[in-house]
């Protein structure tokens, strides 16, 4: 009974573990067929428990990543002192630039103007001084004629006294007194004229030359900074 007790435990042993393995593998191949038949949600969380474990951690690790935001990467050479320097006065550069040409744009349309009317005026000028000159022949000429006549004049009211026609010569001489009086004041009036006109031409004379020489001062000063 005890021989046929020991052989007998081993082929319920066997069994017994043939019965285990059947129904391990009968539960992976029912739990195969159950995930088979479930149906995919949407859901991204669902997902990813349906999903076996490395393809889940995979997954999760790709959104934190997503999640992270990327960094542009720096330029060491763009964020440096001299760079933004550099960069700080181009910038300046350029606004000086653009101001310096609207000035002298400016400047030049100025000075354009200046020298049209300055032309006009010399114009209007070199005109007076020529009809002035024409005048001034034309009087000299008169001036001439007339101090013809006061010679003739007082050589009538000579003769006149000469003669013993008293009356007539007072009244000669008399009048002879009264245009020579007249021409006279003219002649003051002209001489105040000359004496206008001549300090006006050495007002200019003199403006032009200071002008000559602050330009030659500003000349030699700029030079004198280009050469520094």
């Amino acid at each position: 009974m005890l021989r046929h007790f020991r052989r007998v435990r081993p082929a319920s042993a066997r069994r017994g573990m043939a019965a285990v393995r059947s129904w391990l593998s009968r539960s992976v191949v029912s739990f195969f067929r159950y995930r088979q038949c479930v149906p995919v949600v949407v859901n991204s969380r669902k997902r990813l428990l349906i999903r076996p474990w490395h393809k889940t951690v995979a997954a999760a690790f790709g959104v934190t990543l997503c999640a992270v935001p990327i960094a542009q990467k720096s330029e060491p050479h763009s964020l440096s002192n001299e760079a933004l320097m550099r960069r700080a006065v181009s910038l300046v550069t350029d606004s000086t630039s653009t101001f310096l040409s609207q000035t002298t744009y400016a400047l030049i349309e100025a000075i354009t103007e200046y020298t049209k009317e300055e032309d006009e005026v010399w114009q209007v000028i070199i005109g007076a001084r020529v009809e002035m000159t024409s005048k001034q022949q034309e009087y000299l000429k008169l001036e001439t004629t007339w101090m013809t006549a006061v010679g003739l004049s007082e050589m009538a009211a000579e003769a006149a006294y000469q003669s013993g026609a008293d009356q007539a010569s007072i009244t000669a001489r008399n009048h002879i007194q009264l245009v020579k009086s007249q021409v006279q004041e003219v002649r003051q009036l002209s001489q105040k004229a000359e004496t206008k006109l001549a300090e006006a031409q050495t007002q200019e004379l003199h403006q032009k030359s200071q002008g000559g020489r602050d330009e030659r001062a500003d000349q030699e000063q700029e030079a004198y900074l280009r050469e520094d």
